[in-house]
């Protein structure tokens, strides 16, 4: 049986990804609306990012000292004040106040990391996969909600597109604080807050932080900028808007449908299987980039994404929860965070950017590269691990 604990936080998580969804939809369309520049598209975007990367650190430390709902509250009260910001920026056409409110709503993506870590403290050890893989399929309801929304709301405003579906951000992030009301995790442990801890140096090197993290940089930066770029291609290539959150819609769908059983995966097949199949399903969805540009294409690449997407992250994720000592956790989950998210960042950022210079399939054919340094390094620690069992010294 699920622990509730695990329920909540999942529905913490559907609510922050439906107004992430929502965002992913129609960002980068509104920043071409108000921006001077056509080029600063992605901007809002890469700022929603860095936001979020800002808030890894010391999101995570605060957390630690203070607990996981203060800062999950903390975290939505900033949300819901970016998303007051961003619609009010709209409706007065200031690119500027929707760079603002951007980073507010970034900031409360940032604290919305964490569910997922928080998941592992109410169960026990046999059962983290399957926690993180619940926490996430939470976003399964983002998929239609986020998207649907923006397409609702869009024209709710006379005269403001899409001023509404940002105000609904702050809707979201208020139905977030009221489940912290439900959620029982515990505080902080003496040995988390005071216990024994390993010289940093020791713990960033490690092999299976290392694989996790760059692994997990990878799944993140490669998914969020063909992400990004693909409402710009597709506008580009005369597709409706209503077909463009369609494709957004199940991309999502293929983020997190997975989860239901990403975690049983991960127990029978092993960790480091599930995350190679993710580079192989990623590797596929540029292929079928590089083949077409009809909304076929699009819908189906976008999909394999989403799929790539999730056996990686949910496999980095549970890689790395073997990277720790209790009282590292705080700093470990931090920095983990804080560096795939910077990936993510700079590829937000530079998505508008390197689509209009390189175009839609040669952006996808430079991530190939990427995907093939995270195929390599699993493929050396599985290797360092069979050896390791056989009673061989692996290297490290």
């Amino acid at each position: 049986m699920i622990n509730r604990n695990v329920l909540f936080l999942a529905a913490c998580q559907g609510l922050m990804l439906s107004s992430t969804s929502l965002i992913m939809a129609s960002s980068a369309l509104v920043g071409f609306m108000l921006a001077a520049d056509p080029q600063q598209a992605t901007l809002p975007l890469g700022l929603t990012f860095l936001g979020m990367m800002a808030t890894m650190i010391p999101g995570s430390l605060y957390m630690r000292r203070h607990g996981r709902r203060s800062g999950f509250v903390l975290g939505a009260v900033t949300g819901l004040c970016g998303g007051l910001v961003s619609g009010a920026s709209i409706h007065l056409g200031s690119f500027t106040g929707f760079c603002v409110g951007s980073v507010l709503v970034g900031v409360a993506n940032g604290f919305a990391q964490y569910y997922r870590f928080a998941a592992v403290e109410v169960v026990d050890s046999e059962h983290r996969a399957r926690a993180i893989s619940w926490v996430l399929a939470g976003g399964l309801v983002a998929a239609f909600v986020g998207p649907n929304v923006a397409r609702f709301t869009r024209d709710l405003v006379p005269g403001s597109v899409f001023a509404a579906s940002y105000g609904c951000i702050a809707l979201f992030c208020l139905g977030v604080i009221l489940v912290q009301f439900l959620l029982r995790i515990p505080r902080p442990s003496h040995e988390e807050i005071t216990g024994k801890r390993r010289p940093m140096a020791v713990v960033l090197t490690n092999p299976v932080f290392l694989v996790a993290v760059v692994c997990g940089m990878v799944s993140y930066g490669t998914m969020n900028l063909l992400m990004t770029a693909t409402p710009l291609a597709m506008d580009l290539r005369r597709i409706p808007f209503a077909g463009t959150a369609m494709v957004i819609q199940w991309h999502i769908v293929g983020m997190y449908a997975p989860s239901f059983f990403t975690g049983n995966l991960i127990q029978r097949f092993g960790v480091l299987r599930v995350m190679f199949t993710g580079v192989i399903l990623l590797m596929a969805c540029v292929l079928v980039a590089l083949t077409g540009t009809q909304y076929a294409h699009f819908f189906t690449g976008l999909v394999l994404l989403g799929l790539g997407w999730n056996f990686l992250f949910v496999g980095s994720t549970t890689l790395l929860t073997e990277a720790y000592l209790p009282a590292e956790k705080g700093s470990v989950q931090g920095i983990n965070n804080f560096l795939v998210f910077s990936a993510t960042a700079c590829t937000a950022l530079t998505a508008g950017y390197l689509h209009h210079l390189l175009g839609w399939e040669r952006l996808n054919l430079y991530t190939l590269p990427l995907l093939m340094l995270a195929g390599l390094l699993i493929t050396l620690l599985g290797a360092s691990r069979r050896h390791a069992a056989s009673g061989v010294p692996g290297r490290n």
